[in-house]
């Protein structure tokens, strides 16, 4: 799919591409409603709404939301599209689908809490888990009976304490899919602070990147 992607603003890769094919997999079609997070270029936003769906597509980032609405024009697809943290902008709605490409990537003790500037896109707080959290704490309350959450994020990120969470939340979870990639730039510069924290293996330059799927069933 052909995307505009400015500087500052998280390019479609492997973790969109892992997420993007789950979206296909769900059964969508003109009366779903569907919450794209952290939508960045718009990528996964465009795929549901091909199906149909009514989608709505949030992010943090000036940038990112002026850059998914360029790309809905250029794929002439109709999404709303809302600047806020997370759920903020979508408060008392509820969605059939929500799909999230959070920051997951930890930056270690003493780091700050998230990054700043395109940062913002990938750094997570000293564990990866800052956003992945707060919306397996906060996602599920706005689904519907049957609704579904699609969350991709590395397996440096504790993707057990994400299952735990969202069965705490009242979900059926599983993993929907996985998929091991070679470290790119942001994990490669990150690889001995990841050594030093017991998250790879020395000389390790892999993760895996893992899609929860969770459904709330009443």
């Amino acid at each position: 799919m052909l995307l505009l992607r400015p500087p500052g603003v998280y390019p479609p890769q492997g973790d969109t591409r892992l997420l993007a094919s789950c979206v296909r997999r769900e059964r969508l079609d003109a009366s779903g409603e569907v919450l794209d997070l952290c939508t960045g270029t718009g990528a996964v936003a465009l795929v549901a709404a091909r199906t149909g769906a009514r989608v709505t597509a949030v992010d943090l980032s000036a940038r990112a939301v002026l850059t998914a609405w360029l790309n809905t024009r250029l794929h002439l697809r109709r999404i709303r599209l809302r600047r806020g943290d997370l759920l903020a902008p979508v408060a008392g709605r509820r969605f059939d689908l929500i799909t999230a490409n959070p920051p997951y990537v930890p930056v270690g003790p003493g780091a700050g809490a998230a990054g700043r500037g395109a940062a913002l896109a990938w750094d997570a707080g000293r564990d990866g888990r800052l956003v992945l959290d707060r919306i397996c704490r906060s996602a599920p309350g706005l689904l519907t009976t049957g609704g579904v959450l699609l969350l991709v994020q590395s397996s440096l990120a504790d993707v057990p304490a994400t299952l735990a969470l969202l069965r705490a939340a009242g979900l059926r979870t599983a993993v929907a899919a996985r998929r091991r990639q070679a470290f790119g730039p942001v994990m490669t510069a990150r690889a001995a602070l990841f050594e030093r924290l017991g998250l790879i293996r020395p000389g390790e330059r892999e993760e895996e990147l893992v899609v929860v799927r969770g459904v709330r069933e009443r």
